[in-house]
């Protein structure tokens, strides 16, 4: 009867469609396991991110459909995830153990992208996902100030390599953790590409799900040293509302359409103000502009993130929001961000083709 009911809920399992690849379960091999017990029922699911905002729906649906096999009396869903890994181009291995490099980036200056960059990285961290955070503003490099005190510091191992900074259960790489304070990096082009070179290619990072890239503002050396460098999986773009910026992050997309980046989304920094006293919203500089970019591009609108103090108050203090105060509004956004974030990848992956032996195998 065990084999007989075991059959019965793969078969089942068949009308459980994920939501974003509108594919069942099944047919995505994401039903790793199932166990029957004289009419109790176990079934682990494997999904493709731990970053998963329908987890709870999708366990639902899956309860649901096993419960309606003949001779079933309980079901228990244990949901875990696993991140696949891109298929990278050979000559772009300096960093193996990253399955997937985030480029967070920004047309100009001044709209929150290291922000966004460093509550991102810690809320997919939070998600449950093995994160590093690679700080790429040589010319200001603010993620050390915004993540304080690291809970180990970078060092130097035997070899010459560089194990990243620990900060909240991230690793973490700047060129803040080497210059004074105060100190200014005068550096021409070629000395920023030999750092971020060696950043990728010294810093132990081990194996992480996520790398996520804090770039510089704009469409300049660094970006470009990258692409080169790097087999980046998508881009995130950072905005405020208000036009000026919205044009800048136009040309930024031009620029990643170039090098052939994929931009997953866009992301509106400041999209309004709420008084704390009355409740009042003010759209300080405009709203929507964000949202109306993303589909002009033909891309995803990740979220809108408002004006608070908290935000600020955790990037000065050294406590990003998202761990600072985790139960407030702004980190739960961020939460979502990531969540989208992680979602778009996995859908990029699975529909990319694989490279098998050198040769490109198609699905």
């Amino acid at each position: 009867m065990s084999e007989g009911t075991e059959q019965a809920v793969h078969a089942a399992l068949k009308s459980v469609v994920e939501p974003e690849l509108k594919q069942d379960l099944e047919t995505l091999k994401m039903v790793k396991s199932v166990a029957v017990d004289r009419g109790a029922v176990t079934v682990a699911i494997e999904l493709l991110t731990p970053a998963c905002l329908y987890k709870e729906s999708l366990g639902k649906q899956v309860e649901d459909a096993v419960r309606k096999v003949a001779g079933v009396s309980s079901v228990k869903v244990e949901m875990g995830a696993r991140v696949e890994k891109r298929s990278a181009r050979p000559d772009q291995g300096r960093v193996s153990g990253a399955k997937h490099i985030i480029a967070v980036a920004a047309g100009k200056g001044g709209v929150g992208k290291s922000t966004v960059a460093t509550n991102l990285a810690l809320a997919l961290r939070q998600w449950g996902a093995t994160v590093g955070l690679l700080d790429a503003d040589v010319y200001g490099p603010s993620v050390p100030t915004m993540l304080g005190e690291p809970d180990v510091a970078a060092g130097t191992l035997t070899g010459n390599k560089i194990t990243p900074a620990i900060h909240y259960g991230i690793k973490v790489m700047s060129v803040g953790f080497f210059i004074e304070k105060d100190g200014a990096v005068v550096w021409r082009g070629p000395m920023v590409h030999k750092l971020l070179q060696q950043f990728l290619e010294d810093v132990e990072w081990g194996d992480v799900d996520y790398l996520v890239v804090d770039l510089p503002p704009g469409t300049g050396d660094a970006q470009l040293s990258l692409s080169q460098l790097i087999p980046i999986t998508g881009a995130v773009m950072v905005t405020t509302p208000q036009e000026v910026a919205l044009i800048d992050v136009v040309k930024a997309v031009s620029m990643f359409k170039k090098v052939e980046i994929p931009v997953l989304g866009v992301v509106e920094n400041m999209s309004y103000y709420v008084c704390p006293g009355c409740g009042h919203h003010d759209e300080i500089f405009s709203r929507g502009g964000g949202k109306k970019l993303a589909e002009s591009l033909g891309t995803t609108f990740l979220g809108e993130v408002p004006i608070d103090a908290k935000v600020r108050f955790g990037g000065d203090s050294g406590k990003p929001v998202v761990v600072g105060a985790p139960d407030s509004e702004h980190a739960k956004l961020f939460m979502e961000i990531a969540a989208r974030v992680a979602t778009r990848i996995a859908v990029m992956t699975h529909a990319a083709p694989k490279r098998v032996a050198g040769l490109v195998s198609i699905r």
